[in-house]
């Protein structure tokens, strides 16, 4: 799901590649000339892209074929399974906000990754112990007659649990401070070039990113297919050594910058004051009843969620020029408020699209379903059952270079003026193509099943069946398009709603709306499992695919989603912003672009 972000950027970059480079070479060379002591440059960037990128292919490759793993070497149910990989993914993307939190206010980027790099490599050495040391899993068995498999003892539980604890530790290290240490290594004020150099640094990020995801969904989900898990996992344990020795090898050249306070700080304050002053009167709209700091984008708070204004009251208007706060706890400048009052706006619409995020997370059980169909492209060579996530991936890429550079510049053209679409319509449309994934994924598992059955093999669910699995291509297409415009929507959306100061926080709520998703889809899982089975019935998601019913469970999630939209149309309709009335207004297209350009 990270790929998104990574998509996000690359139409507006990509076209810009070759001569931002060169800009930025020239504009270094300068730089160098004038400084006898030459830190950060273009230099460090291949570190600091490696470090990223080999980390990336390496997590990335372990997740696709988990499933797999747990159910025939750990001897997990399906239920089971899916609940640890869902944790798993909840509490990776999670832990990136609490790195952004360290590094911002006590470590610092580079100590961030180093650490973050260093316990990945721990996480990925754990796991790929289990496929050496016999006694770190149970003792192999036929999964088709469950009862003579024993289950993990609590010490092989501890061993597998750890290494994904020590990855997700990593991958909060390494994934919210890896950009914005780039960005500190090629970002000079002196430059006059500064806005292209960081341009091409975005570009060659994303660029690269997006390939170490492909390389993993493709080249390390074969490697494990046909060598097995010994290879197939100490393949990324290569990785992450090479990742940790690249980035630090560097370390004389990096410009390390000085750790200032994180907003969530600023969040902190302000709430708390706010509860202080609770028993303070507001006073009139005058500017000079608020505390301002220097060069303040604001100089007095809007009127919502006025109970924050008690934060930023001076005690008297004359104290407006003498007030400096030595203990920002005591008191919180206006643009502190307007920085938390803008997040709070924005979380129903970000609730809404969290139903989205689930859909997206169901992820084991079409590895299962695509092992059971005929995978064969040629008869030589068929597509390995975890990466037809793949197709996901490709779509994604395709809609947004069609999007930038076919379909707004036709309807532009047709209209005879600047066309936008909205982004709160967008995101709507990508909640729509989620819904319709979800039907489609439910009538191809149907259709599936009834196949297996009338070929007998109700008791065999790793029998494949006479029916080709570029019938669940339709259902990643479709996955795709709901990324491509809610993720990528929402993000711009973020962007254009909060201001500059508030750029990390932006590209953050997706993740965290991702790991909330993870959560609910383990509950929505747990509970239709406990549900389903009562009375000796078999389980809705049972392990055993051809008897379970996971086409009524994908219909469950479209039924879920149904409901989810319309509540994502009262927020958006709840939803005030001068950035959307003008988007709506079509023929003032062009403030809109000044006005996004102003808040970028």
């Amino acid at each position: 799901m990270f790929v998104l972000l990574f998509i996000l950027y690359i139409h507006t970059y990509i076209h810009t590649y070759m001569e931002a480079l060169s800009t930025e070479e020239s504009a270094m060379k300068q730089a160098e000339k004038s400084s006898r002591i030459r830190k950060g440059g273009l230099r460090t960037l291949p570190f600091i892209l490696a470090n990223e990128s080999f980390e990336k292919v390496a997590s990335y490759g372990i997740l696709p074929n988990m499933i797999i793993y747990l159910l025939s070497d750990y001897h997990m149910s399906l239920a089971g399974g899916t609940n640890v990989i869902l944790l798993w993914s909840a509490v990776t993307n999670f832990l990136p906000i609490v790195g952004a939190f360290l590094s911002d206010s006590f470590l610092g980027r580079f100590l961030t990754i180093f650490l973050g790099s260093i316990f990945s490599l721990m996480g990925t050495i754990l796991l790929w112990l289990t496929t050496i040391i016999r006694e770190a899993k149970p003792p192999p068995c036929d999964i088709r007659m469950p009862r003579t498999c024993s289950s993990p003892t609590p010490i092989q539980y501890i061993h597998l649990y750890s290494s994904f604890a020590l990855m997700s530790i990593g991958a909060g290290g390494v994934r919210p401070c890896s950009i914005a240490f780039g960005a500190d290594q090629v970002d000079s004020k002196d430059n006059p070039k500064r806005e292209r150099v960081l341009e091409s640094f975005f570009g060659w990020y994303y660029s690269t990113a997006i390939m170490a995801v492909l390389i993993a969904f493709t080249c390390i989900v074969y490697i494990q297919d046909h060598y097995g898990w010994r290879v197939g996992f100490g393949i990324p344990v290569i990785l992450m050594v090479l990742s940790t020795l690249l980035f630090v090898v560097a370390y004389p050249l990096y410009r390390n910058i000085k750790v200032e306070k994180s907003l969530f700080t600023s969040f902190c304050q302000v709430i708390s004051v706010s509860w202080k002053n609770r028993k303070l009167e507001l006073p009139g709209s005058i500017d000079g009843s608020w505390y301002n700091e220097k060069d303040a984008n604001v100089t007095k708070p809007t009127e919502n969620l006025r109970f924050l204004n008690k934060a930023c009251i001076l005690c008297k208007p004359e104290d407006a020029t003498k007030v400096t706060p030595n203990d920002p706890w005591t008191i919180c400048s206006v643009d502190q408020v307007e920085e938390l009052k803008a997040l709070i706006k924005v979380i129903p619409l970000w609730s809404s699209c969290i139903m989205l995020s689930v859909n997206m997370s169901q992820s084991t059980f079409p590895v299962l379903q695509a092992k059971s169909m005929d995978r064969h492209i040629t008869s030589g060579f068929e597509i390995p059952a975890a990466s037809f996530s793949f197709f996901t991936i490709v779509t994604i890429m395709v809609w947004v270079i069609l999007y930038d550079r076919i379909i707004l510049p036709l309807l532009s053209r047709i209209k005879g003026r600047p066309v936008y679409i909205s982004v709160k319509l967008r995101m709507g449309a990508g909640l729509a193509f989620s819904i319709l994934g979800m039907m489609i994924s439910g009538i191809v598992e149907h259709v599936r099943k009834n196949k297996a059955i009338e070929a007998g093999f109700l008791n065999n669910p790793k029998a494949v069946i006479k029916m080709s699995a570029m019938w669940l291509i339709p259902q990643h297409v479709l996955n795709g398009l709901a990324d491509a415009l809610n993720i990528i929507g929402q993000t711009e959306f973020y962007y254009s709603e909060f201001p500059k100061s508030m750029s990390s926080i932006a590209s953050s709520l997706y993740l965290l709306g991702s790991a909330f998703a993870s959560l609910l889809a383990s509950l929505l899982l747990s509970t239709v499992n406990d549900l389903t089975k009562r009375d000796g019935k078999e389980s809705w998601v049972s392990t055993n695919i051809n008897k379970g019913h996971w086409d009524k469970y994908y219909w469950l999630l479209g039924i879920l989603s149904c409901i989810n939209f319309f509540y994502y149309v009262v927020c958006s309709w709840g939803y005030s912003s001068g950035v959307e009335k003008t988007a709506v207004d079509g023929d003032q297209t062009a403030e809109l672009g000044d006005e996004q350009e102003s808040r970028s």
